[in-house]
């Protein structure tokens, strides 16, 4: 098959994914909600298989790291503690004409935002574009039946504070010993610009995250060993060796509290080209300094053997769900001739597959339909099968 560029697979999965009944957009006979998407029946399957081999490659098979499932809304002192009140927040401008909105940093913006040379990417007018403001990127609500300032709460951007806020309760209700990690898997929220690329980037999306607690001196040994398990992990999927590749964070690219960090990347091809499917990162005592301070409360590992109290670095992985949904089923995607038709062919691992295997009776009569009625009825109680 030739190659194709990455909006031609783009639009031929969406397509594809509605007809065969993987993924449909959300509230489509209201003409759809803005990047949010269904799952449907194979869909949900594979997103699940993949959950599944995430969870138990982290926790079923693993002594030192547990499972938590934190909640969605949480005190809003959270995300105060973690900065995503004050600094969470991406560059906005409007264009006047069109009324559309984009990042300020959009590279199909010609000119400064906010001069007369400034040029609307959609409708092309120029002097239109207001000047950058900036735009938190957490969904805002209310707990309780009044709407004030007290009530405030938000949808979860991450996953990632729900663990450190718990690190004791787990930590002492387990008895792990440091260095322990805790793995969460869970929906997030983010009132993203200009979301898109199908599942790539969305405004509802599912987190596939764990958090290893370790001492400070051991930390980079600790980062490079789950840089190799990320990407060994990956492989096990099938995915094209050749497609995958790891990414390294400048200095201009790295979080202020962050000492190392490394993207683990899959070539969407055409346009899109590589993009991040699971970040590995150093991120420091930070989370659990800023929560200790903000909280008053102490957070503080003891360690019994050395006597000593101190706060652990984290070590932290964290993979989106529907983006490595996405990258399964463009690198799965493939075109065949056949007898000079075309058919579409979904290469997937095992693993994941939503379907594990099909019945097809080739005659209907000599008992053999009863018998391939029966032989699906024993498979489907062990997996999903088409009949």
């Amino acid at each position: 098959m030739a190659s194709q560029t990455a909006p031609d697979v783009m639009e031929k999965l969406v397509s594809l994914c509605k007809r065969r009944g993987f993924i449909f957009q959300s509230s489509e006979i209201y003409g759809g909600a803005g990047s949010v998407w269904d799952y449907g029946p194979l869909g949900v399957e594979l997103k699940k298989n993949l959950k599944d081999r995430w969870w138990h490659a982290m926790v079923r098979k693993r002594s030192d790291i547990e499972g938590l499932d934190a909640a969605i809304l949480m005190h809003p002192r959270v995300w105060e503690a973690s900065g995503h009140v004050g600094g969470f927040v991406d560059p906005l401008v409007d264009c006047r004409n069109c009324k559309k909105r984009f990042r300020a940093d959009d590279a199909k913006i010609k000119g400064t935002p906010g001069t007369p040379d400034a040029q609307c990417p959609a409708c092309g007018m120029k002097g239109t574009l207001s000047e950058a403001r900036q735009f938190n990127l957490m969904f805002k609500t209310f707990m309780g039946p009044l709407e004030d300032s007290a009530a405030v709460v938000y949808l979860r951007p991450e996953t990632a504070q729900g663990i450190y806020v718990n690190f004791l309760n787990v930590q002492q209700s387990t008895r792990q010993k440091v260095p322990f990690g805790i793995a969460q898997i869970g929906k997030a929220f983010r009132n993203e610009i200009t979301p898109g690329n199908f599942i790539f980037r969305t405004r509802e999306f599912e987190q596939m995250e764990m958090q290893f607690f370790v001492e400070p001196e051991s930390a980079m040994e600790w980062f490079e060993y789950w840089k190799g398990e990320r990407m060994a992990w990956h492989r096990s999927l099938g995915l094209d060796e050749g497609r995958l590749r790891f990414h390294q964070h400048t200095d201009k690219e790295l979080a202020h509290y962050a000492k190392a960090a490394f993207d683990v990347q899959f070539d969407f091809g055409g346009t899109l080209g590589f993009q991040e499917i699971e970040g590995v990162h150093h991120r420091g005592n930070f989370d659990l300094t800023q929560h200790q301070e903000f909280s008053g409360k102490k957070l503080e590992y003891f360690d019994q053997v050395a006597n000593q109290r101190y706060l652990p670095n984290i070590v932290e992985t964290s993979a989106g769900a529907d983006r490595v949904t996405l990258t399964l089923l463009v690198d799965a995607y493939r075109e065949e001739e056949v007898e000079g038709d075309t058919r579409v062919v979904l290469g997937l691992h095992p693993a994941v597959a939503p379907i594990k295997a099909g019945v097809f009776p080739l005659v209907k009569k000599d008992g053999m339909p009863e018998l391939a009625t029966e032989l699906h009825r024993e498979l489907k109680r062990r997996f999903p099968v088409f009949y």
